[in-house]
């Protein structure tokens, strides 16, 4: 075990929020650096590189949806894990442990046959209006890539177990080489090979497939805290409700993106054509980055948040929050003022044709100018997840997404296409004005549970009708 698991509720948190933080955050980043580097390898290809960048941003409402289902299990089973830790019980443990690679294999079947029969009316569906070579290059990608997205799943699931059981570094290393790998495969398949889309395709499967093999092999080998037993493997009712019951939410929020950014791409094409989708794409990766960063922030906040949460350690729960919280509106500023100042420069990384700098310049500024307002919504979400507190942080998540975005995308390109005749800057303009209704509304919620933080506070048990957890035969 990389540390003894009492540390979550003994440690100085300031180290302990460090420890947890380093592993989820680089497991973050790496994760968003398979479509990273395949943009940038692509996008830069010498004869076709503004298609095939515009072709894969096409391809993103598919991803999120794909994510959004391993992010229900994935951190709702951490989530799980982590209180019940928290109340010293390694036999409920190690079955989420089962019972969750239960749920994600089931998912996995179904979004990979799904995809492979749907895919080209998905794309037509979304992408309606994107010329022919783009729309056959996305679906090209989808066709090689599905299977890697389902063993992405399975990394995210174990990965995130892995690191609340006690082990955050070795997750972090089986995140980090995957991307090493995706990295050295897109330049031998791309840029030597000559592949391009196909070894786009090709090496985030195969890296994939790699990540997901090292973290089946941790809960298989008798060192590890936590392990496959055969016990786990029988199916719970109870555990998937408890499982599905946290994960909604941040299901709900991956599935909101796919939604937003379906509307988003119709929008885009409708008033800018494939050069607007290659302006998002762009800024997409830049803004998924920071993203990334702070999302593995709130995740290195929830187990601790989570255990102390268990353990009835209010003054933790508080302390951890506040000090991830001012970590996260930091890197939001910083995020904030790099786009700012140097717009161009960062949309160049991926594309550097006069045309989309000039495009993606107010663009990136509109995407980021209120990105510590995003920091402090999904702080504000993950904390309700760690509080076993799902429809909340289902309302947090998806109160910048769905309930503002969406419908400002919707209307407001057209009030400004008809004053000023540039729809796609309506665009931009309704996403920087999402962030900060999504805030407003995150601290509303937040201030209706504040109790949590009081020492004096109690947190309930979430009983199943008929059963808490494991029935004493079973311990």
């Amino acid at each position: 075990m990389d540390n003894d698991i009492r540390e979550l509720e003994t440690k100085p948190m300031g180290k302990l929020l460090w420890q947890y933080a380093l592993p989820a955050v680089a497991s973050q980043v790496v994760t968003s650096i398979y479509n990273i580097v395949d943009r940038i390898f692509l996008g830069n290809s010498p004869d076709d590189g503004k298609m095939l960048l515009a072709a894969l941003t096409i391809t993103f409402p598919i991803m999120n949806i794909i994510h959004a289902f391993g992010a229900l299990v994935g951190a709702g089973s951490c989530a799980r894990m982590s209180i019940v830790l928290g109340r010293k019980d390694v036999r409920w443990a190690e079955k989420i442990l089962g019972n969750s690679m239960l749920l994600t294999i089931l998912f996995g079947v179904l979004f990979v046959t799904g995809g492979y029969l749907w895919t080209h009316p998905i794309m037509n569906l979304f992408a309606d209006g994107a010329s022919q070579p783009v729309l056959d290059a996305a679906c090209e990608y989808m066709y090689i890539v599905l299977p890697g997205m389902f063993l992405l799943t399975v990394t995210y699931n174990l990965v995130g177990l892995i690191r609340s059981s006690g082990y955050p570094m070795k997750g972090m290393w089986i995140m980090v080489g995957g991307a090493a790998l995706n990295i050295v495969l897109d330049f031998i398949f791309i840029s030597e090979f000559g592949w391009g889309m196909k070894g786009a395709a090709w090496a985030t499967t195969l890296s994939m497939g790699a990540s997901a093999a090292v973290a089946v092999l941790h809960f298989v080998q008798p060192k590890s805290f936590i392990r496959f037993k055969r016990h786990a493997w029988a199916p719970k009712f109870y555990i998937f409700r408890n499982i599905l019951a946290i994960g909604i939410s941040p299901f709900s929020m991956n599935f909101a993106a796919f939604a937003v950014v379906a509307v988003l791409n119709r929008q885009l094409i409708a008033y800018g054509g494939d050069d607007a989708m290659t302006v998002y794409g762009a800024a997409n990766s830049y803004m998924g980055l920071i993203f990334m960063v702070l999302l593995g922030l709130c995740q290195a906040m929830q187990p601790i948040a989570g255990y102390n949460y268990g353990a009835r350690r209010n003054d933790r729960l508080r302390e951890v929050y506040i000090l991830t919280m001012k970590v996260c509106v930091l890197i939001g500023i910083i995020g904030a003022a790099s786009a700012l100042i140097f717009p161009r420069t960062i949309i160049g990384f991926f594309n550097s044709e006069p045309e989309i700098l000039d495009m993606g310049e107010p663009a990136l500024r509109y995407l980021m100018v209120f990105c510590p307002l995003i920091a402090f919504t999904v702080t504000n979400s993950q904390l309700f997840q760690s509080i076993d507190q799902p429809w909340i942080a289902i309302v947090t998540s998806l109160s910048r997404q769905v309930i503002f975005l969406i419908p400002l995308s919707l209307i407001f390109p057209g009030i400004v296409y008809n004053i000023t005749g540039d729809g796609v800057t309506g665009v931009w303009q309704a996403c920087a004005i999402c962030d900060v209704l999504g805030a407003a509304l995150s601290l509303l919620l937040l201030l209706t549970h504040r109790q949590v933080f009081r020492m004096d506070y109690v947190p309930p048990i979430r009983k199943p009708k008929k059963e808490l957890g494991p029935k004493d035969n079973e311990q």
